[in-house]
């Protein structure tokens, strides 16, 4: 009874190495549907090889994007448009900030990589009256409620790997070669800790083991 699906899994892993494609990415449009039309200024942290601070730039005046990888930068500016008001800088998420006020903040899968209420307390510190927090981050699957939902990604991750790549295999794209740091936090706990430092914050569990926060400062 154990070895069926043991092998079953096996297998599924071996199929999504083979069907690669980004579960952060995913969730791009559904961070631009959060946001105003347009905005001065956005900050996107963790920004890997650019794709989300590259839909932030067609809305803002001006796109700041940090990570803390040299290399990784250097490739979004390679993909970069010449004339895109976006700057790619290597900086760390809580000392390298380049501007003090931003009406905009994305982070992709970045804070549990952090101090999460840390980091929370300083995006909360940069995010202009009015200004928008926007959080797709991992959570650690812990009661049979999260292991449920983990199980039904299962089949459709496979899916949608397939469909991504057309039916062929394919090497893991630019913006997933980042190092993977597992979640250590619950999603209740995340939720708990959010509420504290942002209070009135919204959280929900996602598919593709991920959870969403939008935040409006006063």
């Amino acid at each position: 009874m154990t070895t069926l699906p043991r092998r079953f899994l096996h297998a599924l892993d071996r199929f999504n190495a083979a069907h690669p494609w980004d579960h952060n990415a995913h969730y791009h449009r559904w961070i631009m549907r959060q946001l105003p039309r347009s905005f001065r200024r956005a900050l996107d942290v963790g920004s890997g090889t650019g794709d989300l601070a590259r839909l932030l730039a067609t809305r803002a005046a001006a796109v700041d994007a940090i990570d803390s990888d040299p290399a990784i930068v250097a490739r979004a500016q390679e993909l970069t448009f010449a004339h895109a008001p976006l700057t790619f800088t290597t900086a760390d998420a809580l000392t390298g900030v380049p501007a003090a006020s931003y009406d905009v903040i994305t982070c992709v899968a970045v804070l549990h990589h952090l101090s999460f209420t840390d980091a929370l307390a300083h995006f909360r510190r940069h995010l202009a009256p009015g200004g928008t927090l926007v959080v797709v981050g991992l959570w650690r699957a812990r009661t049979p409620g999260d292991h449920l939902l983990g199980a039904a990604a299962m089949p459709l991750n496979a899916a949608l790997g397939w469909i991504k790549n057309k039916g062929g295999t394919a090497c893991p794209p630019a913006s997933m070669t980042a190092p993977v740091r597992p979640a250590t936090m619950s999603f209740p706990e995340i939720t708990r800790e959010a509420r504290r430092v942002l209070p009135g914050a919204r959280l929900r569990r996602r598919l593709f083991w991920r959870y969403t926060l939008v935040w409006r400062q006063d």
